[in-house]
């Protein structure tokens, strides 16, 4: 019995990766848009019926408590939709390319990069998760901005390992992206000790992180940006994807982050952060149903929250 169990779970794996490996075929086969349109389909019809949709709710509701329930609804519908696209997006991530229409992508604020790019400078660069966040990094090195991402590998080794080649064939040669934990730590470091340039997803709940504002509750935030930024006397700037369509995006790139470096440590971090989290609350209050609504980003208890 103790060789019967893994042998099957091998097996399985298996199975699995082959049916993964037919569904990317058949999304690469008809195209980007019919790919997108069908996964924001299905995302939102079998999405709205999940638990998650109501964590959504609760947190529109304490977000938004303005907002009608047919409002949130809509905007819960437009964010699996979203997640949906994004899903079925990643088999073409590779081919979207800057275009001027169709699929493919735009960007507005250039010249933040190209001026970082005159200094020959280096920057972290920070988002959250909307639009298709998966484009940053791609774009990035379309670009010529060598910066590295990180990436939570997935629990089932099919997925994950279909995830990172169609991620890598997107990068290319220059781009990079390391595991979340104490080894990706490591890389990142030796990265940016190497004149390369980082970029972070800030927007999800850090069990030991700060209790920093966002969207009316103190919500934990990372303070990695910050600390970095502090350490290697970095510019932060912020950047996020918008949607404009089926296999349709604009990147847009923002002035560097103004916060203010007294030389108190703590406070200048606090501070970074607090900034952070007003780019992202004023990104989220724009496009609402663009943002991923559907975890718990704040704690149950706010006052059991650390303070800096």
């Amino acid at each position: 019995m103790a060789l019967i169990v893994p042998a099957l779970r091998r097996l399985s794996y298996h199975l699995q990766s082959a049916a993964l490996s037919s569904v990317i075929s058949l999304l690469r086969a008809v195209g980007p848009q019919r790919a997108s349109n069908a996964g924001g389909w299905l995302m939102r019809t079998v999405g709205m019926q999940l638990p998650a949709t109501r964590i959504a709710d609760q947190n529109l509701q304490s977000a938004f408590p303005e907002f009608t329930s047919e409002a949130r609804q809509q905007i819960i519908r437009d964010v699996w939709t979203n997640l949906g696209r994004n899903v079925t997006e990643l088999p073409h991530l590779a081919s979207f390319t800057r275009s001027e229409a169709g699929p493919g992508w735009e960007i507005e604020g250039e010249e933040h990069i190209a001026a970082l790019q005159a200094k020959g400078a280096q920057a972290l660069f920070f988002s959250g998760h909307l639009g298709n966040w998966e484009l940053i990094l791609p774009i990035a090195a379309s670009l010529g901005v060598p910066v590295a991402g990180f990436y939570r590998a997935s629990s089932n080794p099919a997925v994950e390992g279909a995830t990172q080649k169609m991620r890598r064939k997107a990068l290319g040669s220059t781009g990079t992206m390391f595991p979340k934990g104490p080894k990706g730590a490591r890389q990142a470091l030796t990265h940016l000790q190497n004149g390369g340039s980082l970029g972070f997803l800030v927007d999800q709940k850090m069990n030991d992180g700060l209790a920093i504002p966002f969207l009316g509750r103190d919500a934990m935030t990372a303070p990695a940006v910050a600390q970095l930024a502090l350490r290697f006397n970095l510019p932060i700037i912020p950047v996020y994807i918008v949607r404009l369509g089926a296999g349709r995006f604009r990147m847009v790139c923002e002035a560097p982050l103004q916060a203010e470096r007294t030389g108190d440590r703590h406070a200048d971090i606090r501070s970074i952060c607090v900034a952070m989290n007003e780019t992202l609350e004023r990104w989220v209050r724009e496009r609402p149903g663009a943002w991923l609504w559907l975890h718990r980003r704040w704690p149950k208890e706010p006052a059991a929250l650390p303070v800096v």
